[in-house]
């Protein structure tokens, strides 16, 4: 009896099958009306395919042509070197303002330990999805019409940038904890401070830790194109470089950006790799 229960999953496992009507119908249905409109926008972009396939060939002369040698020496003055000092500053400046008002925000939005759903949880999901809907380099175009060019406007853009990406993250976290504790701290008469404090945090601090680290990795890339559209740092020499054709400076420039984001990427997956262990 119990070869042939085996054989029998077996046989079942190894079966082929398709889609039966109207699931088919459905799903081919939307395939095709995806081609379409890919098909459509191609046309009405006027995009030549063909043409963009053949200029992938040249790409790495003209790259080579315009960019190369880079000019090394203009990234070791100390005037990029500070530079790359106040991209540093501003990342970390942003990414802890940020994740620090994210966690209230991402507990105000969690809908299963919201201290008052008709009232935080609109606020909260609200703070979110606005910090997340618009660009950091938006951001960085208003604080700069209102502070003016410099890393406060920097900054204020990153912590807006990094509220929308650590509180997404933040209440996903919050929302899939065990809700045994938060129900028999409630039982117990423990207010909604209290629940979240004493059965929430413990359960999410390691997940909230990565998630920090992991919004500083990511406010550090950003912090270069906040520094093109001026917010300062490495991304203002990049902007004044780009605009004074100084093709072989801005080909130092991004390799020295490139260099700084393996590094930053090496050490937050450092640091991840020792949180998760910690778990």
């Amino acid at each position: 009896m119990n070869g042939q229960t085996t054989a029998a999953i077996v046989k079942q496992k190894l079966t082929w099958s398709r889609y039966k009507f109207p699931e088919s119908l459905w799903s081919f249905g939307t395939i095709l009306a995806v081609l379409v409109f890919l098909a459509y926008s191609l046309h009405f972009l006027k995009i030549d395919v063909l043409m963009m396939l053949g200029a992938l060939g040249k790409l790495g002369g003209v790259v080579a042509a315009r960019f190369y040698p880079p000019e090394l020496t203009y990234v070791t003055d100390p005037g990029y070197l500070a530079s790359i000092l106040d991209t540093l500053q501003m990342s970390f400046l942003g990414g802890i303002l940020g994740v620090f008002l994210a966690i209230p925000l991402a507990w105000f939005s969690a809908w299963n330990v919201s201290p008052h759903r008709a009232i935080f949880f609109p606020i909260g999901r609200l703070g979110v999805i606005s910090c997340r809907a618009i660009h950091e380099t938006i951001w960085t175009i208003l604080f700069v019409s209102v502070l003016g060019f410099g890393m406060l406007a920097g900054v204020s853009a990153l912590t807006m940038f990094c509220i929308g990406f650590a509180g997404k993250l933040f209440s996903d976290e919050i929302e899939a904890v065990d809700m045994g504790p938060v129900e028999a701290m409630r039982a117990a008469g423990a207010n909604s401070f209290q629940v979240f404090i004493y059965a929430v945090v413990p359960q999410v601090r390691v997940a909230f830790t990565g998630i920090a680290i992991y919004t500083w990795d990511v406010a550090f890339r950003a912090a270069t194109v906040v520094g093109f559209f001026g917010g300062g740092g490495m991304g203002w020499y990049l902007k004044r470089n780009v605009q004074q054709l100084e093709n072989l400076r801005v080909g130092a420039i991004i390799l020295s950006i490139i260099a700084m984001v393996l590094v930053a990427e090496f050490i937050s997956g450092w640091l991840r790799s020792a949180v998760n262990r910690a778990k």
